[in-house]
């Protein structure tokens, strides 16, 4: 069995500095709250930018998944599909690539 890691990336929307923080700080907290709620869920972690490059992304998403069956089920799991709506649009650009090890 492979573990499967999924890795997205964000760039959030705000007017101000402070929007963009606020906002960022709403996404990790979402996604850092589906531990232990997602089954094959392994493991999760919500990085934030502090290089300020410009081509840098605000935000990423990466997690380990013990099957691709369980990568699959997060997709479209209650919790998960929670947290994408309850993060609407806030987000505004995404990038994703998912792999096996």
């Amino acid at each position: 069995m492979s573990i499967m890691k999924h890795v997205v990336m964000w760039d959030v929307k705000g007017e101000t500095d402070q929007e963009r923080q606020q906002h960022i700080e709403v996404l990790k907290t979402a996604f850092e709250g589906l531990r232990g709620k997602i089954p094959g869920l392994r493991k999760i972690e919500v990085g934030v930018d502090i290089s300020n490059i410009d081509y840098a992304c605000d935000v990423v998403l990466y997690s380990e998944f013990e099957s691709l069956d369980a990568l699959e089920g997060y997709a479209s799991h209650p919790e998960h599909l929670r947290v994408r709506q309850e993060l609407g649009d806030m987000r505004i650009a995404r990038h994703q690539v998912d792999y096996s090890m």
